[in-house]
Order: structure tokens, then C-alpha cells, then sequence
């Protein structure tokens, strides 16, 4: 069965808002897709592999004209893209040659919290470093790096600051799916920006309900062209934006297989023709250009504006059929005696909260024992016709989405994930399990939503063995620290 629609309901797309920011056609010359080129090691020593991280400002070249002022990672923007291999112990130096404080979230990462998580309790003061380190033990999938000072977050990643992060097993590896980076295995990173004579203001543009851009800028490119040299190119999508929800889909309506998920590969193969993709979550999809000869072009879209081009060129015919089970997911088994979660997001502009608070970094809102399955509840209080999708995040673990108000899930739903969408007057109930003590935040992946105080944390405890963080207070986190 091929899926023509775009699941979420309609009447709350981030179209309909108020204040809304369309994306424009722009009439910059095209220019190639920027590959981010990949973090190399320090040194390897057996199972050990030691890289150093730099958050940094630099200047790109995006728009004609002037260079416009960026931020990045071990790179001018966005970042270098991490490789990570299940199984190996790694050791992070993460360095901040930034004028402010930052810390270096690794979204999706089943690493401890809050330190080597990297949540607003890892700081990296200017000119400052923090080491950290950990065994890589999750599936292939697809992350991302990015920074987590609230109530800084939103603006420092306009600014540039987020790197796409692969993980690799030897399970996914049987699989037939292109792999080699930057030929037929490509991040596309989604974002939208606004420029001001070339250069961005985050203050001009800033919106409490999630700021938006009027370009497309993928992977920090603008009318950027990939160069097809194979006939299937797996696309690493992530939803690098503040707000904007992309709703994807070539301008020939050609068809494509959705084969991951935020948290890795999925079941079974879904068939597309649309994708609708919210903040923060990553989707992995392969297209075969078989059908198409050298010299056509095939344009990506979200709604009715063009954001990347593919132009075919020569390539060695290898039709691939997958197979029909990619991965199997067992069935989550519920912890016996344990209580549904609920937890409610609410309200638009400077009224979101979660579960009726603001955040505050040195409460704990919520605890559950590692190795438990809990069923959540989590619900969007928004009204129905008027309000607004909240993407939901959680650090600390991979869950799975059981149900939308009682109902099947989406058909690409069904593997793990770490956001997932809800709708405004929904319930998304999810199984939740942690495997590793820490504390970890929830939140709305709306950036500016995040930093007004729709955020709430977990302590994920070990009953055999205490482990005592200190929480720090917003103003320690701003104003200085040590840190250690």
C-alpha cells in the first residue's frame, strides 16, 4: 500500500497560525547541497575512540553578497556529522569558544542524565571544556547534536548550532540499504531563517509560539542541488527547525520508502508519497530513481515551495527490493501494578505549560525505575480547530507510540521514537522504559516553547543503587560555575 496523506490532522497545521511565515521561492543561483563532512577521531585505542567537539562561531557563505555570521560545531555551521558504533566507549572533549554559555545535548542517545545527557545541568562555560564519556549501546539510527542552555536554546540553534549524529550496529548493516556517506547516504538537515542584510537576528524575528523563516535552508543551503550518481539514495531527514513543521513531497509525486524512525529502523518498509515531519524527529527514507534518466531533475517540496533539487545524473542500474520485515519489535510488556502516566501540555504563546507548571531545574516532577515499562498518557490540551501540534519529547530513552485518542497509530509509527507529534485535543499513549539512572528532561520540541517553561524532569532511579546529582538553578547554569 502506498500513503498519500500526511496523517496529522489538518485543521492545526503550523499554516493556520496567526503568525504563520510562508516559505518564499528564492531567486539566489542554485548551488550545491553542502555535505557535512564527518568528525575524525583524536586517537584509537582498541575499543576507545576519542573525539573532541568545538561549539564555535564561524561565517558561511548562504546568501550573494557578504558572509553571514554563524555558529556550529567543530565546523562554521551546524556541525560535523558524529558517527557513532553500537558496542565502543567513547570519550567526548567538548570545548566552548562561544561568547556564552552552551551545553551539547545528544538527542536521541541512551547515555546517563544530566551531565553526559547534556541538558541546561551540563553547562560549558566560555572558553571552558567538559569531558565526558560513555559505551554506545543502541541500534543503528539516526541523532542529532544540539545545545540545551534554556532559556537559550531556541536562539543558539538559529544561530546554527546542530550536527546531525549516526549510529551504526552490525544488525542494520545486513540490511540493503545505502551507505555511503555523502554518495548515496545523505543527511538533509531542515531549517528555515530569516536574513538581515545578510545576517540573522534572532530578537527581530523571535515568536513565543515558535520562530520562523521565510528560506528553506538545508544543510545551510539555499536552492541547494544534490547530484544523484545511484540509483537509491537513503535521505537522513531531520527536522532541525525552531517550529516548522515540513511537509514533504516531490513535485512529481514520486514515490519513496520510509525505513526509520527516530530511534532506528522501522518493522517494515512504509510506502509514501507525503511526509509530514514536527520538530526534532528524524525519519530515514530511500527513493529509487530507476524510473528516471540522466539529465531529469526531481524537486523536493514541502507544501508548494521547491527546497532541494535532485539532478539525475549517469548511474549502474541495481534494483533492490527490501525485505518485508526490516526489524523486529517485540510487543512492550506493561510492568504489572503500574500506573498510567499522565502528563498534559497545554496552552499557546506565554501560556504553555506542562502539566500546569514552568519549568524548574531543581524540581523533580516525575520518577520511575530503570528497567520498568510505564504506560504515559500524553495529552494536548490545545482546542481542536484553532490550536496548535506539540511535539513531544523525551531524554534518557527510545519509546514506543501505542495509540492516538484510542486509535491505530500512523502507518511510519511503529518503531521507536523520542518525539512524537500530538495533535491538539489528543492522547498519544506511549511505553516508556529507561535503562540508565539519571535525571532527564520531557518537553515540547518547539524551541521557544521549551525555554517559556514547558519542560518538566524525570529522575530515572536505580533501587539497588543511589545516585545523588545537584541540580542546579538557572541562574548557576547562566551565570557560572565550575564544571565538574
Amino acid at each position: 500500500m502506498v500513503y498519500k496523506d500526511y496523517f496529522f490532522d489538518e485543521p492545526v497545521f503550523d499554516l493556520h497560525d496567526g503568525g504563520y511565515v510562508p516559505l518564499e521561492k528564492t531567486d539566489v543561483p542554485e548551488k550545491p547541497l553542502n555535505i557535512p563532512t564527518l568528525l575524525q577521531p583524536d586517537k584509537i585505542e582498541g575499543n576507545d575512540i576519542y573525539y573532541t567537539v568545538t561549539a564555535q562561531e564561524g561565517e558561511t557563505q548562504i546568501l550573494p553578497g557578504k558572509k553571514t555570521k554563524t555558529w556550529g560545531f567543530s565546523a562554521p555551521l551546524l556541525g560535523k556529522t558524529v558517527v557513532f558504533k553500537q558496542g565502543v566507549h567513547y570519550h567526548l572533549h567538548l570545548v566552548n569558544k562561544l561568547p556564552e554559555v552552551t551545553t551539547f545535548h545528544w538527542h536521541g542517545l541512551n547515555v546517563t542524565g544530566p551531565i553526559v545527557d547534556g541538558g541546561p545541568h551540563a553547562p560549558v562555560y566560555p572558553g571552558g571544556s567538559r569531558d565526558i564519556d560513555f559505551t554506545l549501546d543502541q541500534p543503528a539510527q539516526t541523532d542529532w547534536l544540539h545545545p540545551h542552555p534554556c532559556p537559550n536554546t531556541a536562539r543558539q540553534v538559529w544561530n546554527g548550532l546542530a550536527a546531525e549524529v549516526i549510529v551504526t550496529d552490525q544488525e542494520e548493516a545486513k540490511l540493503p540499504f545505502p551507505r555511503n556517506y555523502g554518495v548515496d547516504d545523505i543527511p538533509i538537515i531542515l531549517q528555515d531563517r530569516n536574513y538581515h542584510d545578510n545576517q540573522l537576528d534572532y530578537k527581530a524575528d523571535y515568536d513565543m509560539d515558535g520562530t520562523l523563516g521565510k528560506y528553506a535552508v538545508i544543510n545551510g543551503t539555499i536552492n541547494g542541488i544534490f547530484n544523484v550518481t545511484t540509483q537509491r539514495v537513503r535521505l537522513r531527514i531531520l527536522n532541525g527547525s525552531n517550529r516548522r513543521e515540513w511537509r514533504l513531497h516531490f513535485n512529481d509525486d514520486h514515490q519513496f520508502t520510509q525505513i526509520a524512525s527516530d530511534g532506528g529502523t522501522l518493522p517494515e518498509p512504509v510506502e509514501l508519497t507525503k511526509l509530514m515531519i514536527t520538530t526534532a524527529e528524524r525519519d530515514e527514507v530511500i527513493v529509487d530513481f530507476g524510473d528516471k534518466k540522466p539529465g531529469d531533475v526531481v524537486t523536493l517540496m514541502s507544501d508548494d515551495i521547491p527546497i532541494l533539487k535532485f539532478k539525475i545524473g549517469s548511474y549502474s542500474r541495481q534494483d533492490v527490493k527490501l525485505p518485508k520485515c526490516l526489524n523486529v519489535i517485540p510487543k512492550p510488556v506493561v510492568t504489572p501494578d503500574s500506573k498510567i502516566v499522565h502528563t498534559v501540555m497545554s496552552g499557546m504563546d506565554d501560556q504553555v505549560r506542562l502539566d500546569g507548571k514552568l519549568f524548574d531545574m531543581q524540581r523533580i516532577d516525575r520518577k520511575q525505575k530503570i528497567g520498568d515499562t510505564i504506560l504515559w498518557d500524553v495529552t494536548n490540551t490545545n482546542d481542536m480547530d484553532k490550536g496548535m501540534i506539540h511535539p513531544f519529547h523525551l531524554h534518557g530513552c527510545q519509546f514506543l507510540v501505542l495509540s492516538r485518542n484510542g486509535k491505530d497509530v500512523y502507518p511510519n509509527e511503529h518503531g521507536w521514537k523520542d518525539v512524537v507529534g500530538v495533535n491538539a485535543g489528543e492522547t498519544v499513549r506511549i511505553a516508556v522504559k529507561f535503562s540508565k539512572f539519571g535525571i532527564y528532561m520531557y518537553h515540547c520540541h518547539i524551541l521557544e516553547h521549551e525555554d517559556t517553561g514547558m519542560m518538566a524532569q524525570i529522575e530515572a532511579y536505580d533501587p539497588d543503587h543511589e545516585h545523588k546529582f545537584h541540580l542546579i538553578s538557572m541562574e548557576e547554569m547562566m551565570n557560572g560555575g565550575n564544571n565538574n
